[in-house]
Formats: C-alpha cells, sequence, structure tokens
C-alpha cells in the first residue's frame, strides 16, 4: 500500500461516507419507529439536523474542543481511506481509537460534570471493546498470512469460515461501537435514561455537526469490517457481504430498540469474557490446528 493510495481512499470515503452514514442514520430513525409503532421521520432527516447544526452560531466553551473534535473526525476519515483502499488493517484499528482518544479529550476539555462522567464512560467503552477488536486483526493476519486488507480478495473461501468464533465476539462488541442499548453507556440519546448525551453535553452548532459526521463514518467502517468476513476472491462475494451487513445492522437496530441499559459492570465482564472465549479459542484454533 502506498502513500498516494491511501490519500486517495480517504479522500473518497471523505466524499462517500457521510452520504452512507446519514443514509443509515435516517433508516435507522425509521425501522426504530416502525418497531414502536410510529412512523418515523424521513430517510434525510439526519441530514436535516446537521445542516441546521452548521447554520448555528459557532459557540463553544474553548477554542480546545473544536480542535479535539476536528482531529478525531480526521482521523476517523483517515482509518476508513486506510481499510478500503486495501491498506493494514492494524494501523486501521489503532488509527481509529486514536479517533475515539481526540473525542474524549474533547470532552473532559469542557469541564463540564456530565461531560466529563460521559467521557469517563467513554473511556471505559474503549477498555471493554479494543481487546475484542485487537484479537479480530490477530486472527486476520493468522487467517490470510497479511495485515492487509486486500489480502482477503486472495481468498478461496470467506474468512468467516476460518475465524467464525471471531466473528461472533465482534457481532457482541459492535453493539458498543455503534453506540446502542443495552450498551449506550456514553452517549445516550434516550430521553429517559439519566445521561442523555453525556459527552456531547457541551457540544453545539458545528462542532455537534462534526461529531454526528464522524459518527457517520465510524458506522461505514465499522459496516466494512463486518463485510470483510465475508469477502473472497470471487464477484459474487459482494452481494454476500452486502446482505451480510443488511442483516447485522438490522439485528443492531433490533437489539437497541428490546434492551434496556445495563452497568459498566456487566458490560466490562462480559466485553471481556466473550473477547478471551470467542478470540481467544479461535486464535489458539488457528494456532495449533
Amino acid at each position: 500500500m502506498s502513500l498516494i493510495s491511501t490519500l486517495i481512499g480517504t479522500l473518497l470515503f471523505a466524499i462517500i461516507a457521510p452520504a452512507v452514514g446519514c443514509l443509515l442514520a435516517g433508516l435507522d430513525r425509521i425501522v426504530s419507529a416502525r418497531m414502536q409503532g410510529r412512523v418515523g421521520p424521513p430517510l434525510l432527516q439526519p441530514y436535516y439536523d446537521v445542516r441546521k447544526l452548521f447554520e448555528k452560531e459557532r459557540v463553544a466553551v474553548n477554542s480546545v474542543e473544536r480542535v479535539y473534535v476536528a482531529a478525531a473526525l480526521l482521523f476517523a476519515l483517515l482509518a476508513g481511506g486506510i481499510f478500503f483502499s486495501g491498506g493494514n488493517f492494524l494501523l486501521c484499528v489503532f488509527v481509529i481509537t486514536l479517533s475515539s482518544l481526540f473525542f474524549i479529550m474533547a470532552a473532559y476539555s469542557t469541564r463540564s460534570p456530565y461531560a466529563e462522567v460521559g467521557a469517563a464512560r467513554e473511556t471505559l467503552q474503549v477498555m471493554c471493546y479494543e481487546p475484542m477488536v485487537l484479537l479480530m486483526a490477530v486472527a486476520f493476519f493468522q487467517a490470510t498470512g497479511s495485515f492487509d486488507v486486500a489480502a482477503v480478495l486472495g481468498m478461496p473461501h470467506p474468512i468467516v469460515c476460518s475465524i467464525g468464533l471471531v466473528f461472533l465476539g465482534v457481532l457482541f462488541i459492535l453493539t458498543i461501537k455503534l453506540r446502542k442499548s443495552p450498551f449506550d453507556l456514553a452517549l445516550s440519546h434516550h430521553a429517559h435514561q439519566e445521561l442523555v448525551r453525556g459527552v456531547t453535553t457541551e457540544m453545539s452548532g458545528p462542532t455537534l455537526g462534526m461529531v454526528e459526521i464522524m459518527h457517520w463514518c465510524e458506522n461505514v467502517l465499522f459496516m466494512g469490517w463486518i463485510a470483510l468476513f465475508f469477502v473472497w476472491g470471487s464477484p459474487i462475494s459482494a452481494l454476500v457481504a452486502i446482505i451480510a451487513v443488511v442483516i447485522v445492522y438490522f439485528l443492531e437496530v433490533w437489539i437497541d430498540n428490546n434492551f434496556a441499559r445495563v452497568k459498566w459492570q456487566f458490560m466490562f465482564k462480559s466485553a471481556w469474557i466473550v473477547a478471551l472465549v470467542a478470540g481467544g479459542v479461535n486464535i489458539a484454533l488457528l494456532a495449533f490446528l
């Protein structure tokens, strides 16, 4: 992978991912509304909301907050560019984690008690899902012999056949990554919960708009991770991957609407147990068999 291909991939991702992520967010709202017996907003409502945010006055608690959020968005775009250009998957994982850390620093910089609680919970969520993500990268290397995402195109079968347990573990932590209930501790959008929009409590206007765009890009990247399990050296694999992504995303929306929030202790224990069992066992099987 060359630097030019990464830059081109990042540029294309910066153009395409927000549009796809916006449509996913709108579809999420519609499906959630139908599950709750409501009609729901139009498909492009997330776009209207973000456009309105960018039209608002630039008001911030301090000047550092916007810089941290902009850095988080930049690294999220870079992670997507690395992944979809077929680059190093482990580097993609590290870059998207760096994006999360900048987002946490943005919340801490406001010195708001609610934002600090949300930032602490966001840090805890990173501690919960990161082991499984790293084990996924290790299993990917063991199955393909390379950390390059493009290596799956040379596989004679979907990589999920070799690392099926890892896929189940990724499905578990995906609920945390997508900020869905029951693991939406840091950035909840449900009004009946004790901490609503915790991390973004003091963010408004264009800063909050950048946060929403960052989440759209992250969702597209994470769905790309799911598609990675179902891609191999065959043209039909693209259709299989799209179907798998649709099923997984619908499953996450269904979970979000049918499960109440759990305590952070349960999230931490369950995420680490799943990572050690699913990821550890699968990696051990690949190493010894």
